[in-house]
């Protein structure tokens, strides 16, 4: 162990260091050789590591987000090529390439977390062979011995001995019990974890075998913390437990604010977004904006839910813009007119109503008799005007017998149809169709 412990040492050597920073600063709060001092030491160490972890974190989520948009295209890549495994990895291979995803993104958290892992099992069983590890020296080596957390010493195991666990100070019942509890809160947690990614932050339109996998290690992963957890020193048990209690508090907050399209987690974002936007009227953080302006710009291809908030935002007189911006709509906008008095916009058109047959036909003969009526009238004025005028061929007028018509009313006669009753009323006042007109009788008055 000491020959691994030496070859990993570029390793175990900066986060030897690191708990002992911490332990000198929590050390003179609470006692160097407190389970306290040493406990939040280690709490400390994980807390740092993942903030160092944040941005392979949100890579692994868009990671994640990639593969779950390409699982329609690589189910259709297996169901083409299920009979040639090499052109089914090939397609695969292009698919990525040209999308540029890569699956072991989404590993990265737990790779990049595991050589800190490492170094730590190995500090802490350092501690509990006795054996100095990295700058911890016999001193810090014998107040790490003599910490205590809820009566379990840092470096006992859920397996150790009777005689091994009384020579660090403690009963095997302690021992047991806070490690049990311990284990099992670890298990619990990384369930949850991945119950809630499974059930809220799923697109559940997709049916692919990559939830199936998602859901199989729901179930695996708990149990191996379990199996593993009882062959971990206590101080083991409280980074994992730490980190795992991180990990569900960080994937709570992605879920809540920036959720997989698609997923039941949306639809609740979506919905507390609707409320915000129409009472403020705008969007106000920048992440809003970004899921907003992702929205409008998948256009026809937007979910229900996404459909949904721009039907809300429609009925509340907003209008979403392509930078993610909302603006009022034409309903609700405000025109100032020339009194200097605000008018507002005109209300949206209202449809008609259906009608029925029997109502199209009575329409549309009634549209008949209208057109008919309209011509007749037309004609009979146009005869009118022709015989209230002198003669054309007389050529003689007074003052008396002059039209107050204007003068654009006399071609207007002649541009009358040929055709119908317009026809027959030029007969009946005397006018030939063609040639020069028939003098009238003069009237009698």
């Amino acid at each position: 162990m000491d020959t691994i412990a030496s070859l990993f040492s570029f390793i175990t050597t900066p986060v030897s260091w690191v708990i002992v920073q911490f332990h000198s600063v929590y050390g003179k709060i609470f006692g160097p050789d407190t389970g306290w001092a040493w406990g939040l030491s280690i709490v400390s160490l994980v807390i740092l590591i993942r903030i160092c972890l944040i941005p392979l974190f949100v890579k692994q989520i868009k990671a994640t987000r990639a593969m779950q948009t390409l699982q329609p295209e690589m189910k259709k890549i297996q169901e083409r090529y299920k009979n040639d495994k090499q052109r089914q990895s090939e397609e695969m291979m292009k698919l990525y390439k040209e999308s540029g995803t890569n699956p072991l993104s989404s590993c990265l958290p737990i790779l990049a977390q595991s050589p800190f892992f490492f170094a730590l099992y190995h500090v802490l069983n350092g501690i509990a062979t006795g054996s100095t590890i990295g700058v911890i020296n016999e001193s810090l080596l014998n107040s790490a011995r003599k910490a205590h957390i809820v009566g379990a010493p840092l470096a006992a195991k859920f397996t150790d001995g009777s005689s091994k666990v009384e020579a660090l100070g403690a009963s095997l019942t302690d021992v047991r019990v806070v490690t049990a509890v311990m284990i099992v809160l670890m298990s619990a947690s990384q369930f949850y974890t991945q119950r809630q990614l499974m059930t809220k932050n799923v697109d559940t339109t997709v049916k692919t075998p990559f939830m199936q996998q998602q859901k199989m290690l729901m179930y695996v992963f708990p149990v191996m913390f379990a199996v593993f957890g009882i062959n971990f020193p206590v101080g083991v048990l409280v980074y994992w437990l730490t980190t795992n209690v991180w990990t569900m508090g960080q994937q709570m907050y992605v879920i809540r604010n920036n959720p997989t399209p698609g997923s039941k987690a949306q639809a609740a974002y979506l919905e507390r977004l609707t409320k915000h936007v129409t009472h403020h009227g705008k969007t106000r953080r920048r992440s809003e904006k970004t899921i907003v302006k992702a929205i409008v710009a998948k256009g026809r291809d937007r979910n229900e839910f996404e459909r949904s908030f721009i039907n809300a935002l429609t009925k509340a007189g907003l209008v979403a813009q392509a930078d993610g911006t909302v603006v009022k709509g034409e309903a609700q906008a405000v025109a100032q007119t020339e009194d200097g008095v605000t008018a507002t916009g005109a209300a949206r058109r209202q449809q008609p109503k259906r009608q029925t047959k029997a109502q199209r036909q009575s329409g549309a003969a009634k549209a008949a008799g209208d057109s008919t009526s309209v011509a007749s009238d037309a004609s009979v004025a146009s005869d009118a005007a022709a015989s209230s005028g002198p003669s054309a061929s007389e050529g003689k007028t007074t003052s008396l017998e002059k039209s107050d018509e204007p003068q654009d009313a006399k071609p207007a006669a002649k541009q009358a149809p040929k055709s119908g009753s317009n026809g027959r009323s030029r007969a009946q006042s005397g006018q030939r169709k063609g040639g020069p007109q028939r003098p009238k009788s003069p009237s009698k008055k």
